[in-house]
């Protein structure tokens, strides 16, 4: 057992349900790679009353759009099943950027979105990959705006501050 709370962990993964009779565990992934569980070293999975149980990464591989994963003390089918629909947590800190330019996604959910000029736009609400760049939902007012995450319209990103400052082109905020 581990005396983590939720808040110094993301969730990256949920286990759909066990896979064969040897403990492995199906699951959904919401990491970019499969590294990401390797590189974390170990995952915590909930179980029920908010329950988290920590469990040392032995492997994980592609199966069709979904992976397999091995985890530690798990081993048979009944061991594994308790885990089925659990969600699967990895340390903030266990997270690596590339570079200073980089950020995860629940770091810029819930940033304050302001333009160039100090008006305030919104907040973020989603974000979606679209193979080139992320795109950022922002909310105002029941409204929603899209907002490419390109450097000629992201300007700035304060995390500390939690908010990001945009110079939209032109168009980008017509309805």
């Amino acid at each position: 057992m581990s005396n983590i709370g939720l808040r110094d962990l993301i969730l990256i993964g949920h286990v759909i349900r066990p896979q064969g009779i040897t403990g492995l565990l199906r699951i959904v992934s919401y990491a970019q790679s499969r590294e990401t569980f390797l590189q974390a070293g170990s995952v915590f999975l909930d179980k029920a009353q908010n329950e988290l149980e920590e469990r040392e990464v032995i492997d994980i591989r592609p199966h069709g759009s979904l992976y397999l994963l091995r985890l530690s003390g798990l081993n048979l089918i009944d061991q594994a099943e308790i885990f089925r629909g659990a969600g699967i947590y990895i340390r903030k800190n266990s997270l690596i950027k590339s570079d200073e330019d980089e950020f995860f996604y629940y770091e810029l959910l819930g940033l304050d979105v302001y333009l160039i000029t100090g008006q305030y736009l919104g907040v973020i609400k989603e974000i979606f990959p679209t193979g080139g760049n992320d795109v950022y939902v922002v909310e105002s007012q029941g409204k929603e705006f899209l907002i490419p995450a390109i450097h000629q319209v992201v300007k700035e990103i304060n995390i500390p501050q939690k908010r990001m400052v945009i110079s939209p082109i032109k168009g980008l905020l017509d309805l």
